[in-house]
């Protein structure tokens, strides 16, 4: 009974965790998913996908790793596009999440799906920025005291040109600049490309080839205040990330929070397995006759 009034209580327990979170930089980052995106590159000596190189690269930017520190008091979200645009992961300060969400981030499988709206895509980033001081007012941290987004960042990697969607680059590109929404644009890939193909009849590699609208992406970047960096490597890369994460610094500022843990199921588990006993007992050794 004791251990069931204890259980009943609900005790909980908490840590407080201090974090610094930065002031200033909430970044969305476009990813490319279309079926170029198949095509091999070579990155930190492996052979992989654009598009697995890319969900490399950037899970290293945000989170760290080959020379780069990451950016833990960033608040960072991910869409990605093929056909459609769709947002993947939301802006947030809980980057542990984001491999996960990087993980789910597939080429199209189905002819009617593929494509590239850089357009669209590129409008979706800036509504999610336009209002990331609503999104962050839904996040669980509790700040002790307010985050200020001094800047909107766009990263947009992407393989190919325009060919669907219901908006320009351009034309999102200047909503962009409206908005104050600066954006930096990647074209990944160059020189001969090939796309792996497995079959029960052997390995095929097929030539594909090259249509980055450098044109295009130099001109969302040119409108926006970002730059242009092309990709021909996994090399290149990895630079280009360290390249952003220098142009992109801002002040940090300290914030706490408290995560709470159940342990209620401490006291319920026993008191269940001695009330059992109870009911046992009081049948076979303690049982009395009347």
């Amino acid at each position: 009974m004791a251990a069931l009034v204890l259980a009943i209580a609900r005790p909980q327990k908490g840590m407080e965790k201090i974090m610094e979170v930065n002031r200033g930089t909430a970044i969305m980052i476009i990813i490319d998913r279309s079926g170029s995106m198949n095509a091999e590159i070579e990155y930190a000596g492996e052979k992989m996908t654009r598009l697995e190189a890319a969900k490399r690269a950037f899970s290293e930017f945000v989170l760290g790793g080959r020379d780069l520190k990451g950016r833990p008091h960033d608040l960072v979200g991910v869409i990605t596009f093929a056909r459609y645009p769709n947002t993947v992961c939301p802006l947030t300060l809980a980057h542990d999440v984001l491999p996960q969400f990087l993980k789910t981030i597939q080429p199209p499988v189905r002819e009617y799906e593929d494509g590239t709206a850089i357009g669209d895509a590129i409008a979706l980033g800036v509504t999610r920025l336009k209002i990331a001081e609503e999104t962050l007012k839904k996040q669980s941290v509790r700040l002790s005291t307010d985050y200020e987004i001094k800047s909107k960042v766009i990263i947009l990697l992407t393989d190919g040109q325009n060919n669907c969607g219901k908006r320009t680059p351009r034309e999102s590109a200047e909503l962009a600049s409206k908005y104050g929404i600066k954006i930096y644009t990647i074209g990944v890939g160059g020189g001969q490309a090939f796309i792996t193909y497995r079959t029960p009849m052997g390995v095929y590699r097929i030539p594909i080839s090259e249509d980055i609208d450098e044109k295009t992406l130099k001109q969302i970047a040119s409108i926006t205040g970002g730059i242009y960096r092309r990709a021909q490597t996994g090399w290149d890369l990895q630079e280009i990330c360290k390249e952003l994460d220098q142009l992109e610094k801002s002040e940090l500022i300290s914030a706490r929070y408290v995560d709470y843990t159940e342990r209620f199921q401490w006291f319920a588990v026993p008191a269940f397995i001695l009330l059992v006993l109870e009911v046992l007992l009081r049948t076979t050794v303690f049982s009395k006759l009347p």
